[in-house]
C-alpha cells in the first residue's frame, strides 16, 4: 500500500451453503457491484446454521477495504 494513498474500510456479510470460501466470495462479488478500488479483505467473524445437526449455512463478516478514488 503506497503512502499517499486513502482507504476506507466497510462491513460486509456473504452467506453460503456450500463453504466459508465461497460465502467470502458472494460477499465479494456482491460488494463489487457498488463499490470501486477494492483492494484487501479481512474476515473478522465466522458462524453458522444449524440444520437437523449439520451445517446449514455459512455465514462470514468481512471488512473490506477500498482506496479513495481521488487519494
Amino acid at each position: 500500500m503506497s503512502e499517499h494513498h486513502t482507504y476506507k474500510k466497510i462491513e460486509m456479510v456473504g452467506s453460503s451453503t456450500e463453504s466459508i470460501e465461497d460465502a467470502i466470495d458472494n460477499a465479494l462479488s456482491e460488494c463489487n457491484k457498488s463499490i470501486d478500488n477494492m483492494d484487501w479483505f479481512e474476515v473478522v467473524e465466522t458462524r453458522g446454521h444449524i440444520v437437523n445437526g449439520a451445517v446449514g449455512h455459512f455465514q462470514v463478516t468481512l471488512k473490506i477495504g477500498f482506496r479513495i478514488e481521488s487519494s
